[in-house]
């Protein structure tokens, strides 16, 4: 993370604890999203001239509050000089006997598409903080979200167990990581806008931009939550076993797992239904991709389970 490509320092944006934070967590994030538990941290700063020791302090703290939270060990780092304030944290997660990680070619025609938590609070936080949007009333439980983003370790963790087919972090925004499981496994997702569970504030700061919310929601990036893929006979493992890792992890938790639903609509227009384990609507389904291949070739080697736990870095 640069200072002002990934984040801005000063009064109204960052303090130098939130940055430490959000270094970490979107570590963590890569983690969560292949099912690993969370092992070591090693966290590296850059310090531009005039960056104070006590702000070097309080960011380092700021990494290491969340790993504590999360059981991760900061095990090591560097510090040098450089013209501008970055972050690097290179983080190592394990996997128990014979458990596989979740890769994103795993997705199969007919999975439901879901996603974990609301979408759209780090775009609303930064069209308020940024001036383009005001400060409405609903949106400050977004900015505090957006300010210490809690990675879906636990959430992470239950998908695979209860038998998820694929899965990626929400950083890049719902609409561009969900296609890349889509180019991974060679299908299409299709999701429904109107069914995408909004995170508070959202639809009003969406509307002073001029834009829909579903959009604001879905082409934000940050919001560090998971988008994953499920057999539809898996439906209720999959929703119930993440509720209960929630309930289990009280320090991880901004809200609970969301769907969506859908069908392959260049073929099929589909309908939402509401759906008891996963808690909101289905929003997607994925299915074949189209005569023109535009699926894409990028397919991840799936890693078989090995009798020993293993370290898995995430890309």
């Amino acid at each position: 993370m640069v200072e002002g490509v990934h984040f801005r320092l000063g009064e109204g944006w960052a303090s130098p604890a939130e940055v430490g934070h959000r270094a970490l967590a979107g570590a963590l994030s890569d983690l969560a999203a292949v099912g690993a538990s969370p092992g070591e941290a090693i966290l590296s700063l850059g310090l531009p001239p005039g960056f104070s020791e006590p702000d070097a302090v309080s960011l380092a703290l700021g990494a290491d509050e969340l790993a504590l939270a999360t059981g991760t060990a900061v095990v090591g780092g560097d510090v040098v000089a450089a013209p501008a304030l970055f972050v690097s944290v290179a983080v190592t997660g394990w996997l128990g006997a014979g458990e596989r990680p979740l890769t994103r070619d795993g997705a199969r025609p007919g999975d439901l598409v879901g996603v974990t938590g609301e979408l759209g609070a780090a775009a609303a936080a930064l069209a308020v903080l940024d001036g383009r949007a005001p400060h409405v009333p609903d949106v400050e439980p977004s900015i505090q979200r957006a300010r210490r983003p809690l990675p879906r370790l636990a959430e992470g963790r239950a998908l695979a167990r209860a038998g998820a087919s694929a899965a990626i972090d929400v950083s890049d925004g719902l609409g561009t990581d969900a296609e890349r499981i889509g180019l991974a496994a060679g299908v299409s997702l299709v999701l429904r806008a109107e069914l995408l569970p909004l995170a508070p504030g959202v639809p009003a700061v969406a509307e002073r931009l001029g834009l829909g919310a579903p959009t604001l929601a879905a082409a934000g990036g940050e919001d560090y939550e998971l988008c994953f893929c499920a057999p539809s006979a898996r439906r209720e493992e999959v929703g119930g076993g993440a509720a209960r890792s929630r309930r289990g992890h009280r320090q991880l938790d901004r809200g609970g797992p969301r769907g969506a639903s859908g069908r392959d609509a260049a073929r099929r227009p589909g309908r939402g239904r509401t759906d008891p384990g996963i808690r909101a609507p289905v929003v997607a389904r994925a299915a074949v991709p189209d005569a023109a291949g535009r699926a894409g070739a990028g397919a991840l080697a799936r890693r078989a389970g090995g009798a020993q736990p293993r370290a898995v870095r995430p890309a």
